[in-house]
């Protein structure tokens, strides 16, 4: 007889009764996120998108696909920060309804996507804090997926200190806080150093969760959470090869999962009186490309690092090389079924195509209609 459930209660074995017990749950959801994933824009929406002269072509050809009468309250002119948050409200209504009527384990999973959200919510207004800025202000910045109940008390605290033991230890990142993180180190850590901590300690509590799910979740997941581990950990080692005191601490920050660990970010070789990390060793870009030589699939993105055309011209081609690797992937995981990777893979595809939209406006609304090429990433 075939299992109908993994032993934590997760994903359904694969068997006769597969489709049967997983639609029992999931069917409706699933349903309607492919019905979701059908709207995203396509190469011929970015080819029109192209020919537009300015933000309100853009709202003309937008009303046409999915996104609808989404402008329409909006006064002429339109500018790009106006069109990123009202997209951003549609992908935010679009996952709640889905996470709203989720049940165990997918709800737990649905959680977890807007952890991320929240690290950056929390940085946002702790690096606010630590610079006297008005935090009110930059609760408005904030990510709607990242708010939660607690974040009005940020306005209240008045130091790093305050804000720990007022808000962060009562939220959902209260164990990656408590686990890495003492009050006295919110003051005087680089917030860069705790942003990276964070995340580290989000994506391995994230990895073994979906390991726990099993089946499709486990095996899409993986391979999602692997590159983006690996981004992080290549990111930390660029953005510190001017930082001394970062590249101290790199080893503490690289995630344990991802397929750079631990032939590269792992702790591996001696140097001086430590061991340390091939990956953390790197002080050049051309160490850092020597290093990860040994994974091919990381290699195009590499190729543009420390090039004549400069650091920042190279940073962004990197980006964009990820951007597309990750927007692969996540495209593969709708060619299953019956797991929660899609969920994930959904947010993702639609922050890229924000993000794509974002662009081609800032191009158009500055006359620079020849420089949309240079950052988009096509979808479908």
């Amino acid at each position: 007889p075939f299992s109908t459930k993994e032993p934590c209660g997760g994903d359904r074995a694969f068997g006769p009764g597969t489709m049967l017990f997983a639609n029992i749950d999931d069917g409706y959801l699933e349903g309607l996120l492919r019905g979701y994933r059908g709207g995203i824009l396509t190469d011929q929406d970015y080819v029109n998108l192209r020919q537009c002269e300015t933000i309100d072509d853009m709202k003309m050809h937008l009303s046409s696909t999915e996104y609808g009468n989404f402008l329409q309250n909006e006064p002429s002119p339109i500018t790009s920060t106006t069109l990123q948050d009202k997209c951003t409200e549609k992908l935010v209504e679009e996952f709640n309804f889905l996470k709203n009527q989720a049940v165990e384990p997918m709800a737990t999973f649905m959680e977890y996507i807007t952890y991320k959200y929240m690290i950056d919510n929390i940085m946002l207004v702790l690096t606010g804090t630590l610079n006297q800025r008005d935090t009110n202000e930059l609760l408005e910045k904030c990510h709607p997926l990242g708010k939660f109940d607690s974040m009005a008390t940020l306005c209240i605290a008045t130091n790093a200190s305050e804000l720990y033991r007022m808000v962060l230890v009562d939220t959902p990142l209260g164990k990656y806080f408590s686990d890495c993180l003492s009050s006295q180190d919110l003051d005087e850590i680089n917030i860069e150093i705790i942003r990276n901590t964070l995340y580290k300690a989000y994506y391995e509590d994230f990895y073994d969760f979906c390991q726990k799910v099993g089946g499709g979740t486990a095996e899409v997941m993986a391979g999602i959470l692997e590159l983006e581990a690996d981004r992080k950990a290549i990111n930390i080692t660029i953005n510190s090869l001017t930082e001394p005191s970062i590249i101290k601490v790199r080893d503490q920050l690289y995630p344990k999962v991802g397929k750079l660990y631990p032939s590269a970010t792992g702790i591996s070789e001696k140097k001086g009186s430590n061991y340390c990390s091939k990956l953390a060793q790197c002080v050049e870009p051309e160490t850092i490309k020597t290093t990860l030589d040994a994974f091919p699939e990381y290699k195009k993105a590499l190729e543009s690092l420390g090039a004549e055309a400069g650091f920042g011209e190279s940073e962004g081609s990197l980006e964009k090389d990820f951007d597309e690797l990750e927007v692969n992937l996540n495209m593969l995981a709708f060619e299953q079924q019956f797991h929660y990777g899609m969920y994930y893979a959904f947010v993702k595809l639609k922050e890229q195509e924000i993000r794509n939209i974002v662009w081609i406006a800032d191009c158009i609304s500055q006359g620079e209609k020849g420089e949309i090429d240079r950052y988009l990433v096509t979808i479908f």
